[in-house]
């Protein structure tokens, strides 16, 4: 995790220069005040001339209530403790809210007196709480858990899970009653039980109409041969013995799982290329068509090592262009400890974007979409070169106001509880971050003005973002290492108009998954794709939402479906609107680059 091209005065310079860039505006902005929109089932507050959000933390009270285990409390031993575990927010039960699923993980030993921590599946109650329904459903599992992405792999219209492991992988298929069943080894997508899952993403590569499976994979992980903290290069931060890893660990290659349909999966990570990006430490897994060719590519932020940008080929193989595409490196051309991603149009031109979290003594990095196969790192004209002290996990662009553009949340917390104890200019705890788009291709941190649930410290990893009572305004929950979840309603109301889109594929995969959507609005344009996993480990609502400011129409909404069909849709404003393929007005699809 520890990167050798991290602790660098060019960087800290950059932070510096833009934190004083920044202070001028800020101070405008906290007088200036600012219209916003409420994420929960009551009535907001109205805002004030100097706080932009409210963020308050009811998870406990939403029943979010168990705890998040990875490993020892106090100390970690091995890189495996470390990690931490994702988050999904998707329906289960169709009933039409946002359930939540959250992956735990164990111990290196049994705990004596103590049943094995396991995952849980929270039912949405429509009214701001949630019920643990983990037994009923059958979601009852302990093990190394990691990662968690949801999909619709066989097209019956319930969403199935895959969750990754150090150890076997597992995939929940939904049984359309409530419970779920296993299915990895029947369905060859459990790995070889010797592989360390992390990111994954249900993606259609090959758009034949079925989802199929992209899993990142981080070290070559074997207790038995790890060394103790101290004994090796690897060993040892800023003259303090801490866990080895990642560098001094073998890597392992990531997976790609083609779906054959009935049920079944063929591993292609071979004869598709993906892997032959050996020698990477790989997290998160973001799906975008960054070159617009109506094929979906695979971003993935890799760990002390350059990150990967897998360009689909059209013809079942991938080749990692991260390189000369300018993704895969900062832009002082050095690899980064790269963590959790997301993707969004930040700025407004029709183009998605990358945004990556990194390790402390870093900057996050913004990858701007040049519209020509290629990327610029935006990082410190973006004004987020800032909080290098901070190692960045989840992250996603969200628009907590619904003023049409899209904001980022990050998600911190060291990995090292030593960096308290030598005072290393890092805390084990660390705040969330919450930057507002200015609009103008550049970012605001409002953290201090955005509630006490982001100023409040965690040990934070996973991230998923969702609109939990179908109110238009967007939630985040977050796994937190040690301690139960966050769940994180924004509690300011805003004037704002929204659009939210729910994508029913029929010759596509049912989920929609590889969408295109396009809206146009008040004399702008906003795009984003169906995605699933995203963020660190994690799987977001898959309902686009879209802020739209004061625009008091829509002018027009399309969808270019996975099949490449494209067709337009009326659509209401501030409500979700449920899209079937074949049902709107048919459209000429724009040639293929």
């Amino acid at each position: 995790m520890h990167s050798t091209g991290l602790s660098r005065s060019l960087g800290r310079w950059r932070a510096l220069f833009a934190a004083f860039a920044a202070l001028s505006p800020l101070i405008f902005f906290a007088f200036s005040g600012r219209c916003a929109s409420q994420a929960a089932p009551q009535t907001g507050t109205p805002p004030t001339r100097r706080q932009v959000a409210d963020f308050q933390d009811v998870g406990e009270r939403a029943g979010l209530k168990f705890e998040i285990v990875s490993g020892d409390k106090q100390t970690k031993k091995y890189i495996i403790e470390t990690t931490g575990t994702g988050v999904a927010i998707f329906d289960y039960d169709n009933d039409g809210w946002p359930d939540i699923f959250i992956v735990n993980g164990t111990t290196l030993g049994p705990q004596a007196g103590q049943a094995s921590p396991t995952n849980h599946l929270f039912h949405n109650n429509h009214d701001g709480t949630f019920t643990d329904v983990t037994d009923e459903a059958g979601l009852r599992s302990s093990g190394w858990g990691q990662g968690v992405c949801a999909g619709d792999y066989d097209n019956d219209g319930f969403e199935d899970l895959y969750v990754t492991y150090y150890g076997k992988n597992r995939l929940y298929h939904n049984e359309g009653n409530g419970t779920f069943k296993e299915a990895a080894e029947t369905a060859g997508v459990s790995g070889n039980g010797k592989q360390w899952g992390t990111g994954c993403a249900f993606v259609d590569y090959d758009r034949d109409g079925l989802l199929d499976i992209m899993v990142a994979n981080y070290v070559d992980f074997d207790l038995a041969t790890t060394p103790a903290p101290g004994q090796g290069t690897s060993c040892m931060w800023k003259g303090v013995a801490v866990m080895c890893g990642p560098r001094g660990l073998k890597s392992t290659p990531n997976v790609l799982y083609h779906n054959l349909g009935h049920g079944k999966f063929e591993d292609v990570s071979k004869k598709s290329g993906i892997e032959k990006t050996s020698g990477h430490y790989c997290f998160s897994v973001s799906t975008l068509d960054f070159d617009d060719d109506g094929w979906p590519d695979i971003y993935v932020a890799c760990d002390s090592t350059p990150s990967i940008l897998y360009h689909n080929n059209r013809d079942g193989t991938f080749a990692d262009v991260a390189v000369v595409a300018g993704a895969a490196f900062n832009e002082d051309g050095r690899e980064q400890a790269g963590m959790g991603s997301t993707v969004a149009d930040y700025d407004g031109d029709g183009r998605l974007d990358i945004f990556k979290t990194n390790f402390s003594d870093d900057s996050s990095t913004l990858y701007h979409n040049n519209g020509d196969g290629t990327f610029t790192d935006a990082t410190y004209t973006a004004g987020l070169g800032l909080h290098t002290q901070y190692l960045g996990w989840g992250t996603m662009f969200f628009d907590f106001d619904n003023d049409g553009w899209p904001d980022l949340l990050l998600v911190n917390g060291h990995v090292y509880p030593e960096v308290d104890k030598y005072t290393l200019g890092s805390e084990y705890q660390e705040p969330r971050i919450l930057y507002r788009n200015t609009g103008k291709g550049t970012f605001e941190d409002v953290s201090s003005q955005a509630g006490p649930a982001i100023t409040r410290k965690a040990s934070g990893r996973g991230l998923a973002i969702g609109d939990l009572w179908n109110n238009g305004k967007l939630s985040a929950v977050i796994t937190n290492m040690g301690e139960a979840p966050s769940l994180l309603v924004n509690e300011m109301s805003y004037p704002n108009h929204w659009i939210a889109v729910r994508t029913i594929g029929t010759k596509s995969n049912r989920d929609g998954i590889g969408a295109k959507i396009t809206i146009k609005a008040g004399g702008r344009v906003f795009v984003n794709e169906v995605r699933s996993g995203s963020s660190y480990s994690s799987s977001n609502d898959m309902r686009l939402h879209f802020g739209l400011g004061s625009a008091a129409k829509i002018d027009s909404l399309e969808v270019r479906w996975p099949t490449g069909a494209v067709e337009s849709f009326d659509a209401k404003l501030d409500a979700i609107n449920s899209i079937k393929e074949g049902t709107g007005k048919a459209l000429k699809a724009a040639a293929a680059h």
